[in-house]
């Protein structure tokens, strides 16, 4: 099975970790990173992201264990688009977050388009901070929890670059 997925993934928490492993239990993984233009369009709030080079240091650094560990591939690729690399040949499944399932919906009307099957889309469940509230990278970046879900109200979030 190929598998794509995709994402900013600045920082990487245990939520993307759960992504990750679930993929990698389907089979080799290709990861569409997004470009740093496209990091900014798509936040649903502004906040500072990291540069593509940074964030892909980080996800090769959490990919190469999990490959490792399953013993698959993986490969990491600039997302420029929001459908992205998922239009294209050789996958099987994509997989998603709750609010990325819409976008895998449109990645499906897309391949349809260029005469392509669609592919299975696995929507895998937010992870549950301490608080009840979804870990999420924005929550990380404020402060108000850690990578793992574990409140943080001694930290003042990540500060924005001068």
């Amino acid at each position: 099975m190929q598998v794509a997925l995709g994402g900013t993934f600045d920082p990487i928490h245990d939520g993307h970790r759960r992504l990750f492993e679930h993929a990698f239990e389907r089979g080799d993984v290709t990861v569409g990173l997004t470009s740093d233009e496209l990091a900014q369009e798509t936040r649903h709030e502004e906040r500072h992201v990291r540069p593509f080079e940074q964030r892909r240091a980080d996800l090769a650094d959490e990919l190469a264990a999990l490959a490792d560990e399953h013993d698959r591939s993986y490969e990491i690729r600039r997302l420029g688009e929001p459908t992205g690399i998922a239009v294209e040949e050789g996958f099987d499944v994509l997989v998603v977050s709750p609010e990325t399932e819409t976008g895998g919906k449109r990645v499906n009307e897309r391949r349809r388009e260029r005469d392509l099957d669609p592919l299975d889309i696995e929507v895998v469940d937010h992870l549950t901070a301490e608080d009840g509230g979804i870990v999420s990278s924005t929550r990380i970046v404020n402060g108000e929890i850690d990578e793992h879900g574990n409140l943080t109200p001694e930290r003042e979030g990540r500060p924005r670059p001068s």
